[in-house]
Order: structure tokens, then sequence, then C-alpha cells
């Protein structure tokens, strides 16, 4: 099996040498930037398996770094930071980021989240798993992270955007608890993490046309979770 490909993007030299060095001594192939500019010269050659990306860079907005790469990529992206509000947290995970780490941290624990990431990614990518759902005059194609409507028209979703849909798509017409999608999806429980779903959520009945105020798809049942009510055939 080939080595997994880890990027880190990061104006600090001595962030970007210690993560290079705890990921390679893993057994990770590591390559590091200082610049947005560099890192994403290099995704148009070649999509790392999982993007570490610092959001104080220094010619670029990194938030607008994570939105691109969830956007057009297949990529899993931590972002390690300094801010640790929960707002700043819930942000980068509504952008696309599937996991958001608070500058200073230890590099084991970086580490474990890496691996984390990619147990999921070959989980997620079994053999034969199946790649596109239909669903109430949608079809989501996970290989190319897009909602297509009947008339033709097609949504882009993120990663993190991908994760929460593809549970429900896995799950239809059954009641999904918030500790369910923690378990499921990783992350640490808490304020954080329920207001980061709640934020994906939202952002899927959008995209779904869903009325916010009586969604037909992903209904919340108050104190228990969600269920998503669609006919759904996969294939």
């Amino acid at each position: 099996m080939s080595q997994s490909h880890i990027a880190i993007l990061d104006d600090e030299p001595e962030i970007r040498r210690m993560l290079a060095d705890a990921l390679e001594e893993a057994g990770y192939r590591v390559t590091t930037f200082a610049r947005a500019t560099e890192f994403e010269a290099a995704l148009n050659r070649a999509t790392p398996d999982v993007c570490l990306v610092d959001l104080g860079l220094p010619d670029r907005d990194g938030l607008a770094v994570v939105h691109r790469l969830a956007l057009e990529s297949g990529a899993a992206i931590i972002i390690i930071s300094g801010r640790a509000q929960v707002q700043d947290r819930v942000t980068g995970l509504e952008l696309g980021a599937d996991d958001y780490i608070i500058k200073p941290f230890e590099p084991a624990e970086v580490v474990a989240r890496v691996r984390a990431r990619l147990r999921k990614g070959r989980s997620d990518a079994a053999p034969k798993a199946p790649q596109v759902a239909r669903f109430n005059g949608w079809r989501a194609e996970f290989d190319r992270y897009v909602l297509v409507a009947d008339d033709g028209s097609e949504t882009p979703f993120s990663h993190a955007e991908g994760e929460v849909l593809r549970m429900f798509l896995d799950s239809p017409k059954r009641l999904i608890s918030r500790a369910q999608m923690q378990e499921t999806l990783g992350g640490a429980a808490g304020e954080s993490f329920d207001r980061a779903m709640d934020v994906r959520i939202s952002r899927l009945r959008t995209k779904l046309r869903e009325d916010p105020r009586n969604p037909r798809l992903i209904k919340t049942i108050y104190g228990a979770g969600y269920i998503f009510l669609g006919e759904v055939t996969w294939g």
C-alpha cells in the first residue's frame, strides 16, 4: 500500500518542521508549504490525502483556502490555528473543514487526528461502495461532490457536508442522534461539534431547496436528533 500524502500549509517554520517530523515518523509522506500560492499550485499537480491548513497566512485568507479545497478536492481538511473562539471553529467547519485543532498542540494529537481522518476515508471508499444516490428528485454524486437537480443544475457540496449527507442517505427514515453523529463523524463532543452539525445541516437544507421553517427531507426531532425522510436508491 502506498504512503498516504499529508500536506502542511503554515507560515511558521517551526510548526512545519515539528509536524513534518512527527508525521514522517508515523510513516506518512509529507509536503510543506509556507504560502497559499505555492500550496494551490501544487494541488494542480496532485491532491494530498489530508491537508493541514493554518488560517493566518501571509498571502491569502486561510478560510478562503479551506473553502476552495472543500469545493474542488476530495482531500480531508484539518485546520490548525491559534484562533480558539467557538465562532472561529464553527466558521471553519461550516466552510468545509473536517476537523479543527487549536494551537498550541502536541504533535501526537495531530498525528492521531490525521490517522482518524484516513481511517474514515478508507471506510468511505470501501470496495464497491456506491457513489451515486437518488432521492426525491435529486442525485447526489459523491465522487464529484455535487448535487444534481431534476433540471440538470448542479450544486457542489463540501467534503464535510458530504459526510453528513451520506450518513442520512445510508439510514433513511431512522432517527440519528447527536451521539451517533459524533461517533460516526468523529470529533470531540460538545457545543462546538453540535453547532458545527447544525451549520452543516442548515447548508444542506439550503442546497436541497428546503423551506427552513418546514423542511421536507431533513427533519429535526428536538431533544433527540434528525431523521431523513427521503426515498433513497443507490447506484
